[in-house]
Parts: C-alpha cells; sequence; structure tokens
C-alpha cells in the first residue's frame, strides 16, 4: 500500500508541474469573457506576470492534497469495484464495475478536489498573479469553510462523470493491449498510449461541466451581490456566447490529458517496479 501511495504522490506531483502551463491557459481561456478565440490564448498567458513563477501558478495545493486525493479515489475506486464484481458474479475488469466502481471513487474525492479546485482556479485566473495561500487566506476570511466550496456541486458531478470515464477507458485500452505477465517494468509505449488516451476520453465527457466549474468558481465576488450558481451560469453562457463556449479550451486540455496522464502511468509503474 505504501508503495502505490509513493509511487501515485510522486508520478502525480511530477505530472502536475509538467501540466500546469497548459492547465493555466484553458483555465483563462474558459474563465475568458467574452469568448476568445483559441489563436489569442496567448495573451492569456502574457497577462500573467512575466516570470518563471507563473509557469507553477496555482500548483502548490493540488501538489499537496494530492496524496490525499489519490488514496481516497483509488482505495473507493478498488473496494467499490471488488464489491460490485462480487455481487454481479464478474471477474476483475468488468468494464460496468470499473465505470461504476470511477464515479464513485470520483464522488468520494469531492471533500478534496473542491476546495483544490477553487483554490487553484483563481491563483490561475488572477492578473496580477496570486498566490495560492493568498486566495485560500482570502475566501476563509471572506466566507469562512463553506466558502471552500464553492462550485461544489459541480466539481462533484464533474469527478463522478469524469473518474468513470477515466478508469472504463483504461480498462478498456488495457484489453486490447494486455501487459505482459512478467517480472520486468511494463512497456513504457503502452502506459503512454493507455494512460493518454484515458485522459482525453475522461476529460471530453465533462468538458462542458469543467468550463462551468470554472466560471462559477473564477467570478468576482461583490459584497453587495449574490454569487452565481452554476446553473445560472450555464443559462448565461449559452444564452450569451452560444454552445461553443462549453468547449472553450478543449484542444489545449485534450493535449494536456495525453500528456500528463501518459507521463502519470510510466513515472507510476516505474516507481512501483522500483519499490
Amino acid at each position: 500500500m505504501s508503495a502505490e501511495f509513493w509511487a501515485g504522490y510522486i508520478s502525480g506531483a511530477a505530472s502536475i508541474i509538467l501540466g500546469n502551463p497548459l492547465d493555466l491557459l484553458k483555465v483563462r481561456l474558459q474563465a475568458a469573457q467574452p469568448n476568445v478565440p483559441v489563436k489569442d490564448a496567448g495573451v492569456y498567458l502574457s497577462s500573467a506576470a512575466p516570470r518563471l513563477s507563473t509557469i507553477v501558478t496555482g500548483t502548490a495545493v493540488p501538489i499537496l492534497s494530492h496524496g490525499a486525493l489519490n488514496a481516497i479515489l483509488l482505495v473507493s475506486y478498488k473496494r467499490f469495484e471488488f464489491a460490485l464484481n462480487k455481487a454481479w458474479s464478474t471477474r476483475e475488469g468488468n468494464l460496468s464495475a470499473v465505470w461504476l466502481a470511477g464515479a464513485v471513487g470520483g464522488l468520494c474525492t469531492w471533500t478534496v478536489s473542491a476546495p483544490t479546485e477553487i483554490i487553484k482556479c483563481r491563483a490561475q485566473a488572477s492578473s496580477p498573479t496570486i498566490s495560492s495561500w493568498a486566495i485560500a487566506r482570502q475566501i476563509w476570511t471572506t466566507f469562512g469553510l463553506p466558502g471552500l466550496y464553492i462550485g461544489g456541486s459541480v466539481t462533484a458531478l464533474r469527478d463522478c462523470i469524469g473518474y468513470g470515464f477515466y478508469f472504463w477507458s483504461y480498462e478498456l485500452a488495457n484489453s486490447h493491449w494486455p501487459w505482459p505477465s512478467t517480472t520486468t517494468p511494463r512497456d513504457s509505449s503502452r502506459a503512454v498510449l493507455c494512460g493518454g488516451l484515458a485522459g482525453i476520453v475522461a476529460w471530453a465527457s465533462v468538458f462542458p461541466l469543467d468550463v462551468i466549474k470554472t466560471r462559477v468558481q473564477t467570478q468576482v465576488w461583490h459584497p453587495s451581490r449574490k454569487r452565481i450558481g452554476a446553473l445560472r451560469v450555464a443559462i448565461e453562457t449559452l444564452k450569451k456566447e452560444g454552445t461553443r463556449a462549453f468547449f472553450q479550451g478543449l484542444t489545449i486540455c485534450s493535449i494536456r490529458a495525453f500528456v500528463v496522464n501518459a507521463v502519470h502511468w510510466v513515472i507510476y509503474e516505474r516507481i512501483l517496479y522500483i519499490l
């Protein structure tokens, strides 16, 4: 268990840092008002302070919370998949059980992912750049604990559906490209392909929800005006910008998803083999 934890933590931290520049761009595209073409996306990166620290903007909290999130996800996923296979008398790897177990696992991460997401997104969308710690203090001072769960419902829905498709697509890819039953480390090319494809499928399945989540969490807060909820954000976005707005940044996100998840699985498998 400790080997899996550290392999997951180290690989996750590495993938977070590697993918953050594209994640930063994705968040700024999603939060853009009005709709901005992808060809102008560089404006959103250049609008932040032109320092090397911009590359890691918003990574502090995701890296620190990754251990807890990963542990909750994997434990809940494994246990629920085992329970489903036992109840249905199916073998491990049944795709229906995998999807449902992944969805439950994603839902269980909500307590950690919701606070992480709001701090990360507000830090990434800030201009000039504000640190994650300053964002966290601001939210806590203004709203208290409930403030960390602004946009929590849509975050939970996104994670539930997204992780369901993530584990499902990874298992599906593995079933068509099975690992060799040897004591050597798994073929890196297979980890790259399966992990990368799983990342793309997962994000594509929930991207409109992610856009809504980002806009809910990065909205400007006025003391005299009530915060806008996810449903109203979705309706107003559709009316003002059309359906295209719900896919703003999807190309960037897909590239990031493939790279990040491919690297994650390669590092994870290698570290697990070493440990």
